[in-house]
């Protein structure tokens, strides 16, 4: 597999915690702010949702589309000041539809087949939450915003080396190290789980030290990155305006994950998702959103009812069936 292929949820969720941190530049640099011209939903400061998409597109030389390799929700309301990060595994089995039609296949492939708005869709009705705005990130954005920034400091959990001799403990990282840190995943004993936890620490260094930088000079690369890098349905012309109401929303950061069963499927590695567990989740979305609690019913809730499976199994599903995308 492609060394492209260990991407990072650091790409992506850095960009929405900028969303709110540039709210922060705001309050000390730009006191006088336009209020005009914002969306209702953002001017009233209803909880709002993110789908950040980390692709493959800026890195070693690769500009086709390819699958989005990091698919992270997130959600914010500021009257609860609280923020929700779910990152949903890559090879989740889901059923897509794009241009009216319907097929079964990995999650990340949405993205391929028509893009930021069908895989928003996708992701909505897997768990049955909306999905307001998206954010497609490329490879180049994490390392340039770490170089911008001075750095980063993570724990090393163990020593490995990819492309990169990482030591055990304390570690300063540059743009390259930290992408390097973020898309290691087979030398770690808890896999693809271990690899989010090392790339939630460069995101959370990250933060730490743009909230304690007060120079108009970062504020401004910051932005010009974000220009440069981000493809977003969200305004970004208002950004400072909105993330001066949504910066409580910082207080309070609850992350997590889709957690999901291995399964070869017509000999593809995949992975399927409990409906109890696909459940759990759009609970917790739906209630940072202010929405009620619904049960879910959709295609992989249906699709998980004809199979007879044993979800308490350490081993991975050999038959879990379904007719994948040819």
């Amino acid at each position: 597999m492609s060394k492209i292929k260990f991407k990072k949820s650091i790409v992506v969720i850095i960009f929405l915690s900028m969303f709110v941190i540039l709210g922060f530049f705001a309050i000390q640099n730009h006191q006088n702010i336009n209020k005009k011209n914002i969306p209702q939903t953002l001017a009233s400061q209803k909880p709002i949702s993110f789908l950040i998409l980390g692709v493959d597109q800026g890195i070693e030389g690769r500009h086709d589309k390819g699958n989005s390799d990091t698919m992270i929700l997130v959600t914010l309301n500021p009257k609860k000041e609280k923020i929700t990060i779910t990152s949903i595994p890559r090879d989740l089995l889901v059923q897509i539809e794009q241009k009216n039609k319907k097929f079964w296949f990995k999650i990340n492939s949405a993205y391929q087949v028509g893009g930021s708005k069908t895989a928003s869709k996708t992701v909505s009705s897997l768990l049955n939450v909306p999905v307001n705005y998206y954010m497609e990130v490329n490879m180049k954005t994490v390392k340039n915003l770490v170089d911008e920034i001075g750095g980063v400091d993570v724990e090393v959990p163990f020593n490995f080396t990819y492309h990169t001799k990482f030591k055990k403990g304390k570690m300063h990282l540059n743009g390259t190290q930290a992408l390097d840190y973020s898309r290691m995943r087979y030398d770690d004993p808890k896999g693809d789980y271990g690899r989010q936890m090392r790339q939630r620490q460069i995101i959370f260094s990250i933060v730490k030290k743009l909230l304690n930088v007060t120079s108009i000079h970062y504020y401004q690369k910051v932005s010009q990155i974000i220009n440069k890098e981000v493809k977003t349905n969200f305004p970004m012309d208002k950004i400072i305006e909105v993330g001066l109401k949504y910066k409580p929303a910082l207080n309070k950061i609850e992350d997590g994950y889709i957690h999901a069963h291995d399964a070869w499927i017509e000999k593809v590695a995949m992975q399927v998702a409990p409906t109890a567990e696909l459940q759990r989740v759009s609970n917790q979305v739906r209630k940072n959103m202010d929405l009620k609690e619904e049960t879910i019913v959709n295609a992989e809730t249906k699709l998980n009812l004809e199979q007879d499976v044993n979800w308490n199994s350490l081993a991975a599903f050999k038959n879990y069936h379904v007719k994948l995308l040819d």
